[in-house]
């Protein structure tokens, strides 16, 4: 992998992931809708999932570095 896509992809993920972290469990802690329409027992842990996942694949594109 050349550096320069890598490093980019990288930190794109990274936070990304962070985000998506950050603002789900901001949300679960004040009981606030994840998403809209769905519910909060569903939308939680899959976006948990996806903010994890995110964040695990930026520090994999670093990894690679």
């Amino acid at each position: 992998m050349e550096s320069g896509p890598a490093i980019f992809a990288g930190v794109v993920f990274t936070l990304f992931g962070a985000g998506l972290l950050l603002w789900t469990g901001a949300c679960a802690v004040r009981r606030e809708p994840v998403a809209e329409g769905v519910r909060p027992g569903l939308a939680v842990p899959l976006a948990a999932l996806a903010g994890a996942a995110s964040l695990a694949l930026g520090v994999w594109c670093f990894a690679r570095l």
